[in-house]
């Protein structure tokens, strides 16, 4: 048997799939959900309203979060590229800046 050196349409197909289902993970989805979680994370925080119930739902949420991050973000990244910076760099600008937008709304929104 001799190996192909080249891919096959169907190779080429497949990573043009998981390239745009990666990024729009980045670039859309992971913000969204980020923002709305520290969104939701600080309103929780401020309310004072520390029932069980509402504790576990802002702690499952904190467990989505991090495996988002961790799992579709930062793995991807380190996948995709060789360096550590880029992937640190990748998690901070679609997970860290949409959190702390949506901590800083609630904070202003709340402060009035």
């Amino acid at each position: 048997m001799t190996p192909h050196t080249q891919s096959s349409p169907v190779e080429a197909h497949q990573g043009w799939r998981h390239a745009f289902f990666s990024d729009s993970v980045r670039f859309v989805l992971a913000p969204l959900i980020l923002f709305f979680s520290g969104f939701f994370t600080t309103k929780f925080i401020l309310s004072g309203a520390y029932t069980w119930p509402r504790t576990s739902q802002t702690f499952a949420l904190m467990l989505i979060v991090l495996i988002l991050s961790r799992e579709f973000v930062y793995k991807e990244q380190r996948s995709r590229h060789a360096t550590p910076s880029h992937a640190w760099a990748a998690l901070a600008y679609s997970c860290l800046l949409p959190y702390m937008i949506g901590v800083v709304v609630v904070v202003t929104l709340w402060a009035r």
